[in-house]
């Protein structure tokens, strides 16, 4: 009986729900659990920044019954199924759990912590995805930003050299813990990474993109400061505001996954004794 992750991931999505399985993997270690992600670049970033043991790519969802057992456990976060595949996922496996039903607020607070001196007072985060280049069209080519840039895993290759010329420091993106942990104001178009932040005892402020659904009842819930604008000189100069009297962060608690876990160990251990008799 083996514990799987499934995370929609790729070019075009980003890397939230990859973050948010690799916390939850990080918990149930014990279990070595094998992460399955839409995009093998996913899997491996996950490997490298938030130690995942074990990953493998499956395109879709659907396809998850190609490398699983019947009686295997899948804990998941997609958009993509639907009643009939959820049924079908609960025939085939003996537990089965979707993370977008459990919480909101899934993070891995054994690498974001608190931390009392940030060492980068403003960042900027547009997200891991940007296929469309919208963080370019939002730019004016004139402006100059103060304010660092932490880089997309997915940004296009050469997009780096147009960005050091509007922002203080372009930080790569195998950086993105070190970033998050360390950036004080964190401007960002990820809840994801706003949550992180908050778990780092920083502050963040939420734009919105207009490829993106937000989440805008826990965002409110959060009190976490939240911009729409169309260009980026309109989206920086609402943030320089908000920051100089930053809001008190409420309702902020991460989920706990103690009861699960032990559901999960009593559900193999039960399951080797019956194979084993």
């Amino acid at each position: 009986m083996q514990v799987y992750f499934y995370a929609k991931s790729g070019h075009a999505v980003g890397l939230d729900a990859t973050k948010r399985c690799s916390a939850v993997a990080t918990l149930l270690k014990d279990l070595d659990p094998v992460l399955c992600t839409s995009d093998f670049r996913a899997g491996a970033y996950a490997k490298e920044l938030f130690d995942v043991k074990k990953y493998v790519n499956i395109d879709v969802v659907r396809n998850l019954s190609n490398i699983m057992q019947r009686k295997d456990i899948l804990i998941y976060d997609t958009d993509e199924t639907n009643e009939l595949m959820q049924e079908g996922m609960n025939e085939f496996c003996s537990l089965v759990f979707n993370l977008k039903e459990i919480s909101d607020i899934i993070v891995d607070t054994s690498i974001y912590t608190k931390n009392e001196n940030p060492s980068i007072e403003k960042s900027i985060f547009f997200g891991d995805d940007d296929y469309n280049n919208l963080f370019l069209e939002q730019m004016n080519t004139e402006s100059k930003h103060d304010i660092d840039l932490l880089m997309g895993h997915y940004f296009f290759l050469g997009n780096e050299k147009v960005f050091k010329e509007h922002f203080n420091n372009v930080i790569d993106e195998e950086e993105y813990i070190e970033t998050i942990n360390n950036t004080k104001y964190l401007l960002t178009a990820s809840v994801q990474s706003a949550l992180e932040s908050i778990a780092c005892g920083n502050s963040p402020v939420i734009f919105k993109r207009e490829d993106k659904q937000y989440n805008m009842e826990l965002i409110e819930k959060l009190n976490i400061p939240c911009i729409e604008n169309t260009t980026l000189d309109e989206t920086i100069s609402e943030f320089e505001t908000i920051i100089k009297d930053y809001p008190t962060i409420n309702n902020y608690e991460v989920a706990n996954f103690d009861d699960i876990k032990v559901e999960i160990t009593a559900k193999i251990e039960t399951y080797k004794k019956l194979t084993n008799s």
